[in-house]
């Protein structure tokens, strides 16, 4: 299970460093895609499996379905760790999570988001401020702490 939250760099060739904790549970190679939010996803390849099997599972005519396919495995690409333990973005990637010098990188339970950090620090923040509202919310879905 991927958590935590990381502080890194990229750099103009669009290389990153991938935290030490998370390295492991990811493997060598692995899959970037574009999140919501205007984060990306990053998924350990088994965990991609089971989002391909999901999405393969949607009505293809409903437009919506298909537009959300599209969008997330257009943008997928496979990546693999440096010696560094460094991947490298794609610019198209970089570009929809607006990444600049400074990064956030979180886990997120089966996936790594990774965010620039003024984005990221403005998301976190307006969550935090409605952190119980949210939470209030998700009793409609079952959930309870």
């Amino acid at each position: 299970m991927f958590m935590g939250e990381y502080q890194h760099s990229i750099d103009d060739k669009g290389r990153m460093i991938i935290p030490a904790k998370f390295r492991e549970e990811l493997g060598s190679t692995f899959i970037v895609t574009r999140g919501l939010d205007q984060c990306l996803f990053v998924y350990p390849m088994s965990e991609w499996h089971v989002m391909e099997q999901k999405l393969k599972a949607l009505p293809l005519m409903k437009s919506d379905a298909r537009a959300f396919t599209r969008f997330f495995f257009s943008g997928a690409t496979e990546c693999e760790l440096d010696k560094q333990g460094r991947i490298n973005i794609p610019n198209m990637l970089v570009e929809h999570a607006k990444l600049e010098k400074e990064c956030v990188v979180i886990g997120v339970s089966s996936r790594v988001e990774i965010w620039g950090k003024q984005i990221w620090e403005s998301y976190s923040q307006a969550s935090e401020e409605s952190f119980n509202e949210i939470a209030e919310k998700l009793v409609d879905f079952n959930f309870d702490l």
